[in-house]
């Protein structure tokens, strides 16, 4: 699990991955996350020239009893500006802390 978070400024997309990772752990505090930058896979996309594809895979006590819109609502409030410029696509796993272990459980069945 990546818990590498920084406070940088937007510049590159380094530093964007950096941004976003610190703004959802200011926001939501989470048990953990990991961020990954799939806009390499995009590239050509018309889309892709507004910004970059990422998927974040959330654990967080936020999330208990909340739906799943309301889940994503939380991270997109905490990305709110950048989800208008610099993000242009984010797929999100957002569960709470039970429902991950009843994740890895399953898993290993």
């Amino acid at each position: 699990m990546d818990t590498g978070f920084a406070s940088a400024a937007p510049a590159a997309a380094g530093g964007l991955a950096a941004e976003i990772e610190a703004r959802v752990q200011a926001a939501l505090a989470p048990d953990s996350m990991q961020l990954r930058d799939d806009s390499a896979l995009h590239a050509g996309h018309a889309g892709a020239r507004e910004g970059g594809h990422y998927y974040l895979e959330i654990v967080s006590p936020r999330f208990a009893g909340l739906p799943r819109v309301a889940r994503h609502r939380l991270v997109y409030d905490a990305l709110a500006d950048l989800m208008k410029k610099g993000i242009h696509a984010l797929a999100i796993d957002a569960r709470a802390p039970d429902e991950q272990q009843n994740k890895v459980h399953e898993q290993r069945r």
